[in-house]
């Protein structure tokens, strides 16, 4: 009986095809093509298959009519030297919507070739063994890259960053695996088995160290991925929607005199100096017998307690009433209204009326971000997968050099289990269930 193929498998048995650039009229638009038939897609369309990784000016005929469909440059890629370890093509056609249409209705014509779904160019890629999970993820983070820190993270985790880091880390826990099962080969032998104990303990001391400097840069890392948030909080009529609009340039929130006009919090999406940040106006917080308003109140609350940095507005100086994990910058307000005598040493006055102390704030939050994005860039754990694997390691070695007494039996079974974690985060183990989620996020050219 022959074995039952794999998702993976029946898959690549399939040649797929997509127009890797974007909709509508343009110079030129590019059809991608991967699987076992693309060289025989490629004589039929073309009449002759192009030395691999040479550009080639060919004419591309319908393969019934012979009616010339387009005169263009057609790569060969020879697996596995390609990008998704089979043999694929491109077609670089000119960007004529009928021409498009054309050939993608020749493609679809043909038997065993079908449109690829999102991501399927990458999901092929992966399991040919081009590129490992880490850097797929890296590669979708590229793609949605919006600021220049987000752009340089992707390319670090694309490179390969995360298996250079595991890889050394994982050669050592298979040697301190080597050493405890030859304990368990000789478990009569008590000196051995402390002698192995100190000798595990001692070559995992660097991993664990290695572990949790990560997860010290962790936050950052995923904030360069997912943006600052920065909350505006504070009384009614302390001017967090004027800030708001004062920052973003723009009228993004409506200002009113009238207290509880904001009610839902507003996002408004920035870039500060190359790293990303969602600055979030939210409801004023009193006491309100209006249900409407109370909800505002509470999401205000909710996002205040969120934030990595909190901006407490009021025209008092009133200490902050909310709670929040982030930091807190206290500003006093309409400035304008306030004699230089009546103002208290080491605090931040502002007037978005006279644009006073704006320019300074803006700088201030420029480096703050700043700050969180030279950290984070250069940090692996740039999402949640990461950090609850590189958690999950760290926290099996703990209780390995934690505990001295702990049996050989039980610190391969804990050693096999920081194992895992990592090699479940670069795909090399047990990814199925993920695997959809992350490529589904590609485009279908991908």
């Amino acid at each position: 009986m022959s074995k039952q193929r794999s998702a993976g498998e029946i898959m690549r048995a399939e040649t797929i095809y997509a127009v890797a650039t974007g909709a509508g009229r343009a110079a030129i638009a590019v059809v991608r093509i991967s699987g076992p038939d693309s060289r025989a897609l490629v004589r039929l369309m073309a009449g002759r298959v192009p030395e691999p990784r040479q550009a080639d000016l060919v004419t591309l005929r319908h393969p019934s009519t012979h009616d010339i469909l387009d005169r263009c440059l057609l790569l060969f890629f020879e697996g596995p030297k390609s990008e998704t370890g089979e043999d694929s093509a491109e077609f670089h056609l000119h960007g004529s919507r009928a021409v498009l249409a054309a050939v993608l209705d020749v493609l679809a014509a043909l038997p065993n070739v079908r449109q690829a779904e999102p991501g399927e160019f990458a999901r092929r890629s992966f399991l040919n063994g081009k590129a490992d999970l880490a850097q797929m993820e890296g590669l979708a983070d590229l793609l949605d890259a919006e600021t220049q820190w987000q752009r340089r993270q992707a390319q670090r985790q694309l490179s390969g960053a995360m298996r250079d880091v595991t890889g050394p880390w994982r050669a050592i826990l298979v040697q301190a695996s080597a050493q405890i099962e030859t304990a368990i080969d000789f478990t009569d032998d008590v000196d051995l088995a402390e002698t192995v104990h100190g000798t595990v303990i001692a070559l995992l001391w660097p991993v664990l160290k290695g572990l949790r400097h990560e997860l010290g840069q962790a936050k950052a890392a995923e904030r360069v991925r997912d943006g600052v948030q920065i909350v505006i909080a504070g009384p009614p009529n302390a001017g967090k929607s004027t800030l708001l609009n004062a920052l973003a340039k723009r009228d993004a929130a409506i200002v009113s005199t009238i207290a509880g006009t904001t009610r839902d919090p507003i996002e408004v999406h920035m870039d500060f100096d190359g790293c990303p940040v969602t600055l979030v106006d939210t409801a004023g917080l009193r006491d309100s017998s209006d249900s409407i308003e109370q909800i505002g109140i509470s999401r205000a609350r909710s996002r205040a307690d969120e934030a990595d940095l909190l901006l407490w507005l009021s025209e008092d100086g009133r200490p902050p009433e909310v709670e929040t994990s982030g930091v807190v910058w206290s500003i006093v307000t309409k400035a304008d209204a306030i004699p230089p005598d009546r103002r208290q040493p080491e605090t931040f006055y502002l007037s978005t009326e006279t644009g006073e102390n704006l320019a300074a704030l803006l700088d201030r939050l420029a480096d703050y971000a700043r700050g969180i994005a030279q950290s984070g860039a250069m940090g692996l754990l740039t999402r949640t997968r990461h950090r609850q694997a590189f958690e999950a390691a760290e926290q099996a070695l703990v209780r390995i050099v934690g505990d001295t007494s702990l049996p050989v039996e039980l610190m391969a079974e804990e050693l096999r289990a920081a194992r895992f974690a990592l090699e479940r985060l670069i795909g090399t183990v047990d990814v199925e269930d993920i695997l959809g989620d992350i490529f589904s996020r590609f485009c279908i050219g991908k």
